[in-house]
């Protein structure tokens, strides 16, 4: 893996955000008067942008659709971001990538605030040069617009940088900003799902991952 620069999504690729999210959103519908006692129903709201997810899972228009994420929101900051876990073997990979002396970056369609937040508290913010997200007010949380904005405030080379995540969106941002990607079979992305993208790499586990970066 020759890369010198690697991008990680957050959400499904370095931590199970699981509780946290799909609590937030269970308390979201409530607040609209929707009861969604299986939190497993709610997994897919991991990893796409939120406002488009409540207008396509729940057939919100967009001004109901941001009422319910800043319902989500309500719970989410103070509670939801903690209800998180970093993926075993996350931490000995981000410590052999830098030992390897490569620009690692994280960019995530999570709001940045949440994000940097989520980085500093488990303790893995140390690891990243920068840490990429969307607005509050719904900017860039379109991967394909993120990873460009990243690319160009970074002054980066598509050709020596590498997009690491668990979802579509991850590998349609790269491909569509000339990154090569590497998807990851452990989040929240179906193997179909990610296999459809084309993505350069695909691995099942974390371990296969780091052993990608071993080999170089």
């Amino acid at each position: 893996m020759h890369y010198q620069t690697v991008l990680f999504d957050l959400d499904g690729t370095l931590t199970d955000p699981r509780e946290g999210i799909t609590r937030s959103i269970q308390f979201a519908l409530s607040k609209l008067g929707i009861d969604e006692p299986d939190l497993t129903r709610l997994e897919h709201f991991i990893g796409p942008p939120l406002l488009q997810a409540f207008m396509q899972f729940y057939d919100f228009d967009e001004p109901k659709a941001w009422e319910a994420v800043n319902f989500y929101r309500e719970r989410f900051k103070v509670t939801g971001l903690y209800e998180n876990r970093v993926f075993d073997g996350v931490t000995p990979l981000l410590e052999t990538l830098g030992g390897q002396g490569r620009q690692l970056y994280i960019a995530t369609s999570k709001p940045w605030v949440f994000a940097r937040e989520i980085a500093r508290h488990f303790d893995f913010a140390k690891h990243f040069k920068m840490i990429y997200g969307s607005e509050l007010d719904g900017t860039r949380t379109n991967k394909v617009e993120l990873i460009a904005h990243l690319m160009a405030e970074e002054g980066l080379d598509p050709a020596n940088t590498l997009m690491i995540g668990d979802r579509k969106h991850d590998l349609i941002g790269a491909r569509s900003n000339g990154l090569d990607a590497a998807a990851v079979g452990y989040g929240f992305g179906s193997r179909e799902e990610l296999s459809a993208e084309a993505p350069a790499y695909h691995f099942e586990t974390l371990d296969e991952l780091h052993q990608a970066f071993l080999q170089r």
